[in-house]
């Protein structure tokens, strides 16, 4: 068997510098997805139940935090030492600093993306939807995304009972890993109008790549939301249909869907016929680490051409492998920046 490496790196999409990943709680982790898992499987099944997932959120976001409730320069000083704590920029908040004295209100902070997450106006791009490492790849090529073992294949994913597996069958696909320091908005990737929404039960797990190693069909298992998008309509962006994965981690205890054409303001739930627009803000998941898959037909996008060399070289070490133990790279993305463009039929 080969050993994965203790490290895992992913690039930097601006500089292309090899980044090492500082892993969050990454022992314990470990031991609760190999130890525990192998010794106790009900205790496991246990603090991976969405109950045990919402405990742990609130006694990592939730509990007081130390210095909290000062005011003035010593209570900003104190949120300025949270932000750093995880490694985010309080500056791009909407809120103003001296508002953000907890994990939580951080984690689940709102920015001004339209100024610090521009948008090409092409609109026949896709957008990621999240700040996020990505892996990108297709079904063409394999018919799941293995990472020693697979971990999830187009059915677990997207239900057995529904008819969209097959719509995929060989298309492509981008995962789009969130980590606890990372902005948890989720924005529409594509205009167009939903064609189906619903959710799929699981359990709660981690989205630390290790734990991602240990579990076979880990991402897939998870509680998950799926919304599918028909972008060859009216004003929409013209590459087919797209499905749009959420999919929850230990101490995610929920999804919330609001999705707002205007900032965040009047925030609406998703639902079948609506038209939604790319760039906007779709969901919330609530505190921990989490998981955005898209699909694409085939043929119908072609992924930019950075993320594509990136996605090739072998000068990085990763957790994540594929065939014959071939490192799959992550690329850090911003949310609303260009990953795909309408692949032109014929070309």
């Amino acid at each position: 068997m080969t050993m994965q490496p203790a490290i895992h790196q992913f690039i930097d999409r601006n500089s292309r510098e090899i980044i090492t990943e500082r892993l969050l709680a990454d022992k314990t982790v470990h031991f609760l997805y190999h130890r525990l898992r192998e010794s106790a499987p009900v205790m496991f099944r246990m603090l991976t139940s969405a109950r045990l997932s919402s405990l742990l959120a609130f006694c990592r976001y939730d509990m007081p935090v130390i210095g909290a409730g000062r005011t003035g320069k010593e209570g900003e000083a104190r949120a300025r030492e949270l932000f750093a704590g995880i490694g985010a920029d309080w500056r791009e908040c909407v809120e103003p600093l001296s508002f953000y004295d907890s994990h939580r209100k951080i984690f689940e902070r709102q920015i001004r993306y339209g100024k610090t997450r521009p948008m090409g106006e092409k609109t026949t791009t896709v957008v990621a939807p999240a700040d996020s490492r990505l892996l990108l790849g297709s079904f063409a090529d394999t018919s799941g995304l293995f990472i020693k073992e697979k971990y999830f294949d187009l059915e677990e994913l997207l239900g057995a009972s529904t008819s969209w597996p097959e719509r995929f069958r060989h298309g492509d696909f981008a995962v789009f890993r969130l980590t606890p320091d990372k902005y948890h908005y989720n924005h529409l990737p594509v205009s167009g109008r939903v064609v189906d929404f619903y959710g799929l039960d699981g359990r709660h797990h981690s989205c630390n790549p290790s734990a991602f190693i240990a579990m076979a069909s880990l991402v897939a298992k998870n509680r998950r939301i799926v919304t599918v998008i028909d972008t060859d309509v009216p004003s929409g962006s013209q590459v087919g249909v797209v499905a749009m994965v959420e999919i929850v981690a230990l101490m995610i205890g929920d999804i919330v869907q609001v999705y707002s054409e205007e900032r965040y303001d009047r925030p609406r739930a998703i639902e079948p016929g609506m038209f939604v627009t790319r760039g906007c803000p779709k969901s919330l998941f609530r505190p921990g680490s989490s998981t955005v898959v898209l699909l694409f037909e085939p043929g119908r996008i072609r992924f930019a051409g950075d993320l594509a060399d990136n996605s090739r070289r072998r000068d990085v070490q990763s957790r994540f492998s594929g065939f014959f133990g071939r490192p799959l790279v992550e690329t850090d993305v911003r949310v609303r920046s260009e990953i795909a463009v309408r692949e032109f039929r014929g070309e």
